[in-house]
């Protein structure tokens, strides 16, 4: 009997929950706090959530510590309404925001999958470092239709085969210096990709993106 890979024994019936339609994407058009909220508890974040379950102990494989799934409660909002969700993996089973850590998550104009270092992370400046020491091997890593960006609030980024030597040391130089920086980098998928349709198909390019962006996961620590 030919061997099934690890990946594909790990909650295979339940990946069409994992599947978008552009309905999931309109929730963002809802005006105000409260119905936005409404239709996102319930039409959106099953989804993240099931996703974040499943994914996780393959995360944990990959990374060698437990990884455990957060999905977005926006709680903290009283005014505006999110103009984004997501769920995130980290090491740590209180929170993510400290960490290195990795999300999939959507915009009304796309979905992303990415590795990530926020503002609240201390590991930055390792980060930095990184970029600085191994900015040769990270050209060479993220594969060129992968996005790189600077904020998690805001949807534009930069491809990373644009990314020049200079934008990279300007990356580095935020992260080094100022308290509010950030990086990630990852995939994005239109809204209308059909992927996104395909749950067992998203399934595996969300975890193998994942995987491609390890290494980087690494250096930050």
């Amino acid at each position: 009997m030919t061997a099934v890979p690890q990946h594909e024994t790990l909650h295979a019936p339940q990946r069409t929950s994992f599947a978008f339609a552009p309905a999931d994407f309109d929730v963002f058009a809802i005006p105000g706090l409260e119905p936005r909220m409404e239709a996102l508890i319930a039409n959106v974040r099953p989804k993240l959530t099931a996703l974040g379950e499943a994914l996780a102990s393959e995360l944990t494989a990959l990374v060698g510590e437990e990884m455990f799934p957060h999905v977005a409660k926006h709680a903290r909002r009283t005014v505006h309404a999110p103009n984004d969700t997501w769920v995130a993996w980290a090491a740590n089973k209180r929170g993510y925001k400290m960490l290195p850590h990795f999300q999939f998550g959507m915009f009304a104009t796309h979905a992303f999958a990415q590795f990530a270092i926020i503002y609240e992370s201390d590991k930055k400046t390792v980060f930095a470092k990184a970029l600085d020491r191994d900015l040769k091997k990270i050209k060479t890593i993220v594969p060129s239709s992968y996005v790189w960006s600077m904020d998690h609030m805001k949807p534009e980024g930069t491809p990373h085969r644009e990314m020049t030597d200079d934008a990279f040391r300007r990356i580095s130089e935020k992260l080094a210096g100022t308290k509010q920086s950030e990086v990630l980098v990852g995939i994005r998928l239109d809204r209308g990709d059909p992927l996104l349709a395909d749950g067992p198909a998203l399934y595996e390019t969300i975890r193998g993106t994942f995987e491609t962006l390890m290494p980087l996961y690494r250096m930050s620590f």
